[in-house]
Protein backbone atom coordinates (compact mmCIF):
# COMPACT_ATOMS: atom_id res chain seq x y z
CA UNK A 1 0.00 0.00 0.00
CA UNK A 2 2.87 2.39 0.76
CA UNK A 3 4.52 1.49 -2.57
CA UNK A 4 1.29 2.18 -4.46
CA UNK A 5 0.95 5.48 -2.59
CA UNK A 6 4.47 6.51 -3.60
CA UNK A 7 4.04 5.44 -7.24
CA UNK A 8 0.68 7.20 -7.54
CA UNK A 9 2.01 10.47 -6.12
CA UNK A 10 5.06 10.34 -8.39
CA UNK A 11 2.80 9.62 -11.39
CA UNK A 12 0.62 12.63 -10.59
CA UNK A 13 3.67 14.82 -10.05
CA UNK A 14 5.67 13.83 -13.12
CA UNK A 15 2.74 13.90 -15.52
CA UNK A 16 1.72 17.32 -14.17
CA UNK A 17 5.22 18.73 -14.63
CA UNK A 18 5.52 17.36 -18.17
CA UNK A 19 2.05 18.70 -19.10
CA UNK A 20 3.09 22.21 -18.06
CA UNK A 21 5.94 22.22 -20.60
CA UNK A 22 4.09 20.44 -23.43
CA UNK A 23 2.68 22.24 -26.49
CA UNK A 24 0.85 19.37 -28.20
CA UNK A 25 -2.88 19.59 -27.39
CA UNK A 26 -3.55 15.86 -27.42
CA UNK A 27 -0.44 15.12 -25.35
CA UNK A 28 -1.52 17.64 -22.71
CA UNK A 29 -4.92 15.98 -22.47
CA UNK A 30 -3.31 12.51 -22.36
CA UNK A 31 -0.89 13.61 -19.62
CA UNK A 32 -3.86 15.01 -17.76
CA UNK A 33 -5.47 11.58 -17.94
CA UNK A 34 -2.29 10.02 -16.59
CA UNK A 35 -2.32 12.48 -13.70
CA UNK A 36 -5.93 11.59 -12.90
CA UNK A 37 -5.11 7.88 -13.06
CA UNK A 38 -2.46 8.65 -10.46
CA UNK A 39 -5.20 10.27 -8.39
CA UNK A 40 -7.31 7.12 -8.71
CA UNK A 41 -4.38 4.93 -7.65
CA UNK A 42 -3.74 7.31 -4.77
CA UNK A 43 -7.34 6.75 -3.71
CA UNK A 44 -6.94 2.98 -3.99
CA UNK A 45 -3.73 3.10 -1.92
CA UNK A 46 -5.77 4.72 0.86
CA UNK A 47 -8.39 1.98 0.59
CA UNK A 48 -10.99 4.24 -1.00
CA UNK A 49 -11.96 1.86 -3.82
CA UNK A 50 -15.46 3.22 -4.39
CA UNK A 51 -14.19 6.80 -4.65
CA UNK A 52 -11.55 5.72 -7.15
CA UNK A 53 -14.27 4.16 -9.30
CA UNK A 54 -16.47 7.24 -8.91
CA UNK A 55 -13.57 9.44 -10.00
CA UNK A 56 -12.98 7.11 -12.96
CA UNK A 57 -16.58 7.60 -14.11
CA UNK A 58 -16.68 11.37 -13.67
CA UNK A 59 -13.25 11.72 -15.23
CA UNK A 60 -14.35 9.70 -18.26
CA UNK A 61 -17.23 12.07 -18.87
CA UNK A 62 -15.36 15.36 -18.80
CA UNK A 63 -12.30 13.89 -20.50
CA UNK A 64 -14.47 12.71 -23.39
CA UNK A 65 -15.77 16.27 -23.71
CA UNK A 66 -12.18 17.57 -23.68
CA UNK A 67 -11.15 15.22 -26.49
CA UNK A 68 -14.22 16.11 -28.57
CA UNK A 69 -13.42 19.81 -28.19
CA UNK A 70 -9.77 19.15 -29.00
CA UNK A 71 -10.75 17.45 -32.23
CA UNK A 72 -12.85 20.42 -33.28
CA UNK A 73 -10.02 22.83 -32.41
CA UNK A 74 -7.44 20.79 -34.30
CA UNK A 75 -9.69 20.65 -37.35
CA UNK A 76 -10.55 24.34 -37.12
CA UNK A 77 -6.94 25.43 -36.68
CA UNK A 78 -5.82 23.81 -39.91
CA UNK A 79 -5.00 20.33 -38.59
CA UNK A 80 -2.33 21.44 -36.16
CA UNK A 81 -2.08 20.21 -32.58
CA UNK A 82 0.44 22.84 -31.50
CA UNK A 83 -1.32 25.16 -29.05
CA UNK A 84 1.21 27.91 -29.80
CA UNK A 85 -0.48 28.33 -33.17
CA UNK A 86 -4.01 28.59 -31.70
CA UNK A 87 -4.59 31.78 -29.76
CA UNK A 88 -7.82 33.74 -29.80
CA UNK A 89 -9.96 30.79 -30.85
CA UNK A 90 -12.73 31.87 -28.51
CA UNK A 91 -13.92 34.33 -31.15
CA UNK A 92 -14.23 31.64 -33.83
CA UNK A 93 -15.45 28.80 -31.60
CA UNK A 94 -17.58 30.21 -28.77
CA UNK A 95 -19.49 26.98 -28.06
CA UNK A 96 -16.33 24.87 -28.11
CA UNK A 97 -14.68 27.42 -25.83
CA UNK A 98 -17.54 27.15 -23.35
CA UNK A 99 -17.54 23.34 -23.43
CA UNK A 100 -13.78 23.03 -23.14
CA UNK A 101 -13.62 25.52 -20.30
CA UNK A 102 -16.40 23.66 -18.52
CA UNK A 103 -14.52 20.37 -18.90
CA UNK A 104 -11.26 22.00 -17.76
CA UNK A 105 -12.96 23.49 -14.72
CA UNK A 106 -14.38 20.09 -13.88
CA UNK A 107 -10.90 18.61 -14.24
CA UNK A 108 -9.61 21.20 -11.78
CA UNK A 109 -12.30 20.26 -9.27
CA UNK A 110 -14.25 23.53 -9.28
CA UNK A 111 -17.21 23.27 -6.89
CA UNK A 112 -20.55 22.02 -8.21
CA UNK A 113 -19.03 20.39 -11.30
CA UNK A 114 -18.63 16.62 -11.70
CA UNK A 115 -14.90 16.55 -11.00
CA UNK A 116 -15.39 18.34 -7.71
CA UNK A 117 -17.64 15.68 -6.24
CA UNK A 118 -15.18 12.87 -6.89
CA UNK A 119 -11.85 14.64 -6.37
CA UNK A 120 -12.88 16.59 -3.26
CA UNK A 121 -13.97 13.44 -1.46
CA UNK A 122 -10.61 11.81 -2.17
CA UNK A 123 -8.72 14.90 -0.97
CA UNK A 124 -10.91 15.31 2.09
CA UNK A 125 -10.50 11.71 3.21
CA UNK A 126 -6.78 11.72 2.39
CA UNK A 127 -6.38 14.63 4.80
CA UNK A 128 -7.83 12.43 7.55
CA UNK A 129 -5.21 9.71 7.07
CA UNK A 130 -1.96 10.01 8.98
CA UNK A 131 0.54 9.37 6.19
CA UNK A 132 2.49 12.48 7.09
CA UNK A 133 2.91 16.00 5.87
CA UNK A 134 4.99 15.00 2.84
CA UNK A 135 2.16 12.95 1.32
CA UNK A 136 -0.35 15.74 1.87
CA UNK A 137 2.02 18.38 0.54
CA UNK A 138 2.73 16.35 -2.60
CA UNK A 139 -0.98 15.74 -3.12
CA UNK A 140 -1.74 19.46 -2.98
CA UNK A 141 1.22 20.27 -5.24
CA UNK A 142 -0.10 17.76 -7.77
CA UNK A 143 -3.58 19.26 -7.57
CA UNK A 144 -2.04 22.70 -8.14
CA UNK A 145 -0.18 21.40 -11.20
CA UNK A 146 -3.51 20.27 -12.65
CA UNK A 147 -4.89 23.78 -12.29
CA UNK A 148 -1.70 25.27 -13.73
CA UNK A 149 -1.62 23.24 -16.96
CA UNK A 150 -5.38 23.64 -17.41
CA UNK A 151 -5.17 27.43 -17.12
CA UNK A 152 -2.15 27.44 -19.44
CA UNK A 153 -4.04 25.39 -22.02
CA UNK A 154 -7.05 27.71 -21.85
CA UNK A 155 -4.91 30.83 -22.10
CA UNK A 156 -2.81 29.68 -25.06
CA UNK A 157 -5.82 28.30 -26.93
CA UNK A 158 -8.52 30.86 -26.36
CA UNK A 159 -7.21 34.06 -24.79
CA UNK A 160 -3.63 34.53 -25.93
CA UNK A 161 -2.52 36.15 -29.18
CA UNK A 162 -3.03 34.31 -32.44
CA UNK A 163 0.14 32.44 -33.30
CA UNK A 164 -0.81 30.74 -36.55
CA UNK A 165 0.58 31.69 -39.88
Amino acid sequence: SALLLFISIMTMFMSGIVAIFEYDLKKIIALSTLSQLGMMMFSISLGLYELAFFHLLTHALFKALLFLCAGILIHGAGNTQDIRSFGGLSLNFPLVTACMNLANLSLCGVPFLAGFYSKDLIVELACQYSWGIFVLLMMFICLSLTVLYSVRLTYLSFVGPYGGG
